[in-house]
């Protein structure tokens, strides 16, 4: 596998969801190329995000209606402008969006229509607007799209219901009502496979420019799946389901440092001995799909090859569970035997065993580090301390979900860990003692540490770079609502942020050629 021993490079960690613009949330249009450029003036040579495919529950980026497709939301529609698949006209008079947040039901209710007005648009100029491009989109792509484009008309015909509630010749796809289906509503597939292709072809515009500005991306591959997805539909066997196609057991973590009962994440578990003999064939291209979108993968929630948490779909509560053996090193030789060497970076956080970092190390994953971690009484803590580490390691001032570091460093005890108020001021002292600084700027001491380290890799939170407090978190682990949305604005990113950035970038010399792809 490939390590990053060769690398020193850094980045900034921004969802592109969170990006600026007039329609309710960030897209792939102008703001996006605007951020790479200020990535490129900053010497900043990677851009990590979250996942990009479609959100479901809660509109989780880790909770996606599937592993394969793209986000639609992310279609700019200034770029629809631009390639002739929208009139000018259609992009004015817009709703009064609120640019600090993103609303998700103003936004799908307003850019779904649209969208549907540029497929309209589409059909009636097929010849002017490279039919051929889509149709080669869609051979390329069927192993999945076909299924994907089906379940998503299915779940609008069926009021948005988890495909087990369907009448059961469809839940359990047999191939008469299947075509039957197929049949009548042939145009809305087509809409669903439309949108990929926007979405897709936008996606390698971007790509592209960040290429050509020596950025490369960090994608993000969530170790689950959400159940009510067209991956588990589809294969039903290679997760554990019962007769009816309803989760046997579901995914989570036990009790950590962010949570006394643990997190209950309700994602159905992978049948492991089924994937392993199918030759972990979905991994495969699940990989290989990603890695023409990406060019390094965080892998979520590595420790879950190695051992995964398990609880009965019965409970409610996370701390039911036990462990049990995941595929360890045979999916990834799996996956290196198809597709060559990757580029990867382990989330290795949490609860973390002898074995996983055997496993870990085993591959030449880096794992990551993360400086909120560093300073707490916790025996794992001089793990996260930089005079500590290896080259092959990603230091992190926070994630997504982190608190911002300025909100992290002046945070009520108990707001957003387990910790007791003596711990929390026994925390920041160590902090301060261990930077030498007085801690008015603790985001850019922060930054300076990561810049600095050893570390082959660093990233921080955007957040962290503009020194924003509570109000830009991202997300809260094992909490429901009001997560996922937050958004900046461009004139945040001011020249004496830049230049800052710039300097200290340049001052520890990271900016290497980064390898493309797997």
């Amino acid at each position: 596998m490939q390590s990053t021993d060769s690398l020193r490079a850094s980045g900034i960690l921004l969802h592109p969801t969170s990006l600026p613009g007039p329609y309710g949330i960030g897209d792939l249009g102008p703001e996006a190329y605007r951020f790479v450029n200020f990535l490129e003036e900053t010497g900043q040579t990677l851009w990590q995000i979250l996942p990009v495919n479609p959100p479901g529950f809660e509109n989780s980026p880790y909770m996606c209606f599937s592993a394969f497709a793209m986000n639609p939301l992310l279609i700019s529609p200034d770029g629809l402008v631009t390639e002739g698949l929208l009139e000018p006209g259609d992009t004015r008079n817009l709703p009064q969006f609120n640019p600090e947040c993103v609303d998700y039901g103003s936004v799908i209710n307003f850019k779904m229509p649209l969208l549907e007005k540029s497929f309209a648009l589409f059909q009636k100029r097929l010849i002017d607007v490279g039919v051929e491009d889509y149709h080669d989109f869609c051979r390329r792509n069927a192993s999945w799209l076909e299924d994907f484009a089906l379940f998503m008309a299915l779940k609008r015909a069926n009021g948005g219901t988890v495909w087990t509630k369907w009448e059961k010749d469809l839940a359990e796809r047999t191939s008469q009502k299947l075509v039957e289906w197929r049949n009548k509503m042939d145009e809305e597939i087509h809409f669903h496979k439309y949108l990929q292709y926007l979405v897709f072809k936008q996606w390698d515009s971007l790509k592209n420019y960040c290429h050509n500005k020596g950025v490369r991306i960090i994608g993000d591959l969530p170790i689950y799946v959400a159940h009510d997805s067209a991956d588990v539909w589809v294969n039903r066997k290679l997760f554990s389901l019962d007769e009816k196609g309803d989760p046997l057991v579901v995914a989570g973590v036990p009790p950590d440092y962010y949570s006394r009962t643990g997190q209950y994440w309700g994602n159905p578990i992978y049948n492991w001995e089924e994937m392993a003999k199918s030759g972990y064939g979905w991994w495969i291209d699940r990989m290989r799909l990603n890695y023409s979108l990406f060019d390094i993968i965080r892998l979520d929630h590595f420790r879950g090859f190695e051992s995964y948490w398990e609880i009965p779909a019965k409970e409610t509560a996370a701390i039911t569970g036990r462990w049990k053996k995941g595929p360890g090193a045979s999916l990834f030789n799996a996956i290196r035997n198809a597709l060559g060497d990757i580029h990867v970076i382990a989330e290795d956080l949490g609860f973390i065993t002898p074995e996983v970092d055997a496993l870990r190390d085993h591959l030449g994953f880096p794992g990551m580090k993360i400086l909120q971690r560093a300073f707490s009484d916790s025996p794992k803590a001089p793990e996260y301390r930089p005079h500590n580490y290896t080259s092959n390691c990603a230091v992190y001032s926070a994630t997504h979900d982190h608190n911002t570091t300025v909100a992290w460093f002046t945070a009520e005890p108990g707001t957003q860990t387990t910790q007791t108020k003596d711990e929390v001021e026994q925390e920041r002292r160590c902090a301060l003692q261990y930077l030498g600084t007085g801690g008015e700027e603790i985001q850019w001491d922060f930054i300076r540490l990561a810049l600095s380290s050893i570390a082959s890799i660093a990233i921080f939170p955007l957040q962290d770079v503009l020194g924003l407090g509570v109000d830009a978190r991202m997300n809260i682990p094992g909490t429901i609502g009001g997560n996922w949305r937050w958004r900046f604005s461009i004139n945040m990113l001011t020249p004496e942020i830049k230049d800052r950035l710039a300097a200290l970038t340049g001052k520890y010399e990271r900016k290497p050629v980064i390898p493309s792809g797997k």
